[in-house]
């Protein structure tokens, strides 16, 4: 089985990420996509980051009617900050009967020379680089690149974050599931 493995905080999911998601399912031949929840990405700051088992909770919530998609907890039992290479290692080892891809945007796609050994990450796995406005995809990088040209949203979690602290609205941004589950726990204020 072909696996996407879309790497984020996820803080909160939004209609974006399920967007993405979404497109790369229906046009990337891919049979699955797991959002893989990182407790720590090691190129952000982790002080405004809600509990990683808070956020793998709205993101299974928001995901429970897509078969297709998973929300992976698997960088949680590993050394932090997480490494996307050592969660790609780890997970071919554990799932030698599955192909596994990375979904990434373009932003992230830029800074891929700061990851830990992204010639490794660029030669043995496939990347799916979907557009960010201000961010040019340079397939000229080595590996194998497909560009998702997925619909694109200007919304961040950022952005969310601070509209629930200044307790403005966030409906339509998220799964009404998750900005349930925001309101009635607290989260973000």
């Amino acid at each position: 089985m072909k696996i996407a493995l879309y790497f984020g905080s996820f803080n909160p999911v939004h209609t974006g990420h399920l967007i993405i998601g979404s497109h790369v399912l229906s046009n990337c031949k891919v049979d699955r996509l797991w959002f893989v929840v990182s407790p720590h990405n090691p190129l952000k700051e982790s002080s405004s980051l809600l509990n990683e088992n808070h956020r793998l909770h709205l993101l299974q919530i928001a995901i429970e009617h897509e078969p297709k998609f998973k929300a992976s907890n698997i960088e949680f039992s590993m050394p932090r900050p997480s490494y996307t290479i050592d969660t790609m290692v780890y997970l071919q080892e554990k799932y030698p009967q599955h192909e596994f891809c990375i979904v990434m945007g373009s932003d992230s796609f830029q800074n891929i020379k700061k990851w830990k050994n992204y010639q490794q990450l660029l030669s043995q796995y496939k990347i799916i680089v979907y557009r960010r406005p201000g961010f040019e995809i340079d397939p000229a990088s080595g590996g194998e690149i497909e560009i998702a040209e997925a619909p694109l949203l200007d919304i961040s979690s950022t952005y969310i974050r601070s509209l629930v602290k200044q307790k403005k609205s966030i409906r339509y941004l998220v799964p009404d599931e998750v900005l349930n589950e925001i309101l009635a726990s607290g989260y973000y204020k």
